[in-house]
């Protein structure tokens, strides 16, 4: 019997329909169930062939558990090592190399210093750095937000130098990135790759609408290749790409969400099901893959190639090969 296990928190819809949905396939060989963590000695294995992961971000001793099920063999989704060091800034910086359209976005200092660090620790940065071409290269209104983390934490928009320095004496020791801002004609949010309407200007629970942006299929096929560009080259299994659009160009905002949204509450009826059936779909895909003592982990090609020495520039978009299934 393969065991497919979700590590979960706080949300209530989506681990219980996604574990009802496994079980309800008739598997003679695969059940799903909510994990249950007790001692955790090195090197020992799980009894999982595959995790979901929705909380490790929050609890860093399942993280340090996920690791350590994975060099066992257990498939962990999304893959441990990798989130552990992806960032918002790392994401932009790839999506330029791989040809995918972001907002132009710089990276701050951080207000305050680090914990135990002192002025002759920064003896590398410049000081003052030069916020004028800064300002210049963005423009206002721009966005200011922490380069790694998510959930619309420390988010600030700010329409001018004065508004940015207040801001940013807030932000204490998380380091900032300022990105331009897109004003939108449509904007999508999109899973493996099913591409939702998304207004981010409303309340949580209205920000998915229907009928909203008229998009033409053209313009929706971009957004599809885009969406599999990037998680193939950052080897996410369950991921959302946020877009907006301006002129007919998709700018990817958002696309560091290994943790994404599955509420059933904000995401809709019709969304959440499709999402739970996916999810269900490539757990299961994973456990029949499943190989004891091995990696089963996913793999973004920005690993791949750079261990074998090749340029980030022909990461496969659309190269004729099968993509990796997203969720």
């Amino acid at each position: 019997m393969k065991k497919i296990g979700i590590l979960f928190g706080m949300e209530n819809t989506f681990p219980w329909a996604f574990i009802d949905k496994v079980n309800s396939m008739g598997l003679a060989d695969v059940k799903a169930e909510a994990v249950n963590v007790d001692v955790v000695s090195q090197g020992e294995p799980t009894d999982y062939a595959v995790i979901i992961d929705r909380i490790s971000q929050d609890v860093p001793f399942y993280r340090a558990y996920l690791k350590n099920a994975a060099i066992s063999g257990t498939a962990v989704v999304n893959n441990p090592f990798w989130w552990s060091a992806d960032e918002k800034f790392f994401n932009n910086a790839l999506a330029v190399k791989i040809g995918v359209p972001v907002p132009k976005t710089v990276i701050l200092p951080s207000s305050e210093r680090p914990t135990d660090t002192t002025e002759t620790s920064f003896r590398n940065l410049s000081f003052p750095i030069n916020w004028g071409r800064i300002f210049e290269h963005i423009g206002f209104p721009a966005y200011m937000k922490p380069h790694a983390g998510g959930g619309w934490k420390s988010v600030y928009k700010v329409s001018s130098p004065e508004e940015l320095f207040k801001a940013h004496a807030e932000t204490g020791q998380l380091v900032m990135m300022l990105q331009e801002e897109i004003v939108f004609d449509a904007y999508y949010r999109c899973k493996n790759v099913r591409i939702m309407e998304y207004e981010p200007r409303n309340p949580h629970h209205l920000r998915y609408v229907h009928g909203k942006f008229n998009a033409d299929r053209q313009l929706l096929l971009t957004i599809e290749k885009y969406v599999l560009a990037l998680n193939h080259a950052l080897g996410y299994d369950f991921n959302t790409v946020e877009f907006a659009v301006r002129g007919g160009v998709p700018y990817a905002i958002d696309f560091c969400n290994p943790a994404p949204d599955a509420d059933v509450n904000s995401v809709g009826q019709e969304n959440f099901d499709w999402v739970v059936n996916t999810a269900a779909q490539v757990a299961v895909e994973k456990a029949d893959s499943f190989r004891p003592n091995v990696d089963n982990l996913t793999w973004g090609t920005f690993i791949s190639r750079s261990v074998a020495r090749l340029p980030l520039a022909d990461a496969p978009a659309t190269n004729g090969k099968k993509a990796k299934k997203t969720v």
